[in-house]
């Protein structure tokens, strides 16, 4: 089961016979099981799906954190890179969830994950937490002494929405691209929102828009959720799933949105111009704001 992400899928397509069909490649990226379903023209989507595991092998050299010689692991380890592009755009996108969260997404605890992974003692790592102490421009990145990043919470919405980009390139207007987080090109998509401990709760319906669901009791670290809050804060839902037009920004939000209020979540949405706040309580009491 994906650690994070509990949305499954039942989608429709209606395709003329001959013509066009709708496809489907599945596999792994950033540590999920990832798939792109495609409609089009025969060849076209083929050969569209074909190209699919290239462009996540740009990615992973990119963001992950478990290949060797990765853009991320290089950064964690030397505390500075001349970065791609898109690490350039993925870092401001972290600082954009940064601030609409006020400090709650923070990829700087990279560190505190690893003390509670190993059961080391975790005050050193939490002094290291702070996004601001990380200096970045288009041609370097620097971390303070000590810090390390992790994108998991924000790279594959981010690599979701350069699929999805790459496909409305390429003259497609109907796909649902799932690269641990969800975008529709075209639509509509019907998902299902699951608990990991509720179990199914409902379903959505996705068009032309992404989605991106936290659930902090997937996994855990010793006694907390392996969502970590930067100042140790607690998860306040069970599960948090935003809609909205960027699985970029959904995925961050998500990963913060389970600290925070109804009231928050309230202001959130309208600050971040989502479209959908749905939320389960620990009781399974699911609601949408």
């Amino acid at each position: 089961m994906n650690r994070r992400r509990f949305l499954t899928l039942s989608a429709a397509f209606a395709c003329a016979p001959h013509v066009a069909q709708a496809s489907t490649w599945t596999g792994r990226a950033l540590g999920a099981e990832v798939s792109v379903t495609l409609s089009g023209p025969r060849e076209a989507t083929a050969q569209a799906l074909a190209d699919i595991p290239k462009a996540l092998g740009h990615f992973e050299t990119l963001f992950s954190l478990y290949r060797d010689g990765s853009d991320l692991t290089r950064l964690n380890a030397t505390g500075q890179i001349t970065p791609a592009p898109e690490m350039t755009a993925l870092l401001e996108a972290a600082r954009e969830a940064h601030a609409l969260t006020n400090g709650l997404f923070d990829p700087t605890v990279q560190p505190l994950w690893q003390a509670l992974a190993t059961g080391a003692d975790p005050a050193p790592a939490r002094k290291l937490i702070g996004l601001h102490r990380v200096t970045s421009d288009a041609n370097s990145i620097h971390l303070a002494p000590g810090q390390q990043l992790t994108f998991n919470g924000i790279a594959q919405g981010f690599v979701t929405d350069a699929i999805k980009a790459h496909l409305t390139s390429a003259g497609f207007t109907k796909a649902l691209i799932n690269i641990g987080e969800y975008a529709a090109l075209g639509g509509p998509y019907r998902l299902g929102l699951s608990d990991p401990t509720h179990g199914h709760m409902g379903h959505t319906t996705l068009t032309n828009q992404a989605i991106a669901t936290s659930s902090p009791g997937a996994l855990r670290l010793g006694s907390e959720t392996h969502i970590l809050g930067p100042a140790g804060q607690t998860p306040l839902w069970a599960t948090v799933s935003l809609q909205g037009p960027s699985a970029t920004l959904a995925d961050a939000l998500s990963t913060a949105a389970v600290f925070m209020t109804a009231n928050q979540l309230a202001q959130l949405k309208t600050k971040a111009r989502l479209s959908r706040v749905t939320v389960i309580d620990a009781e399974g009491k699911l609601t949408t704001l």
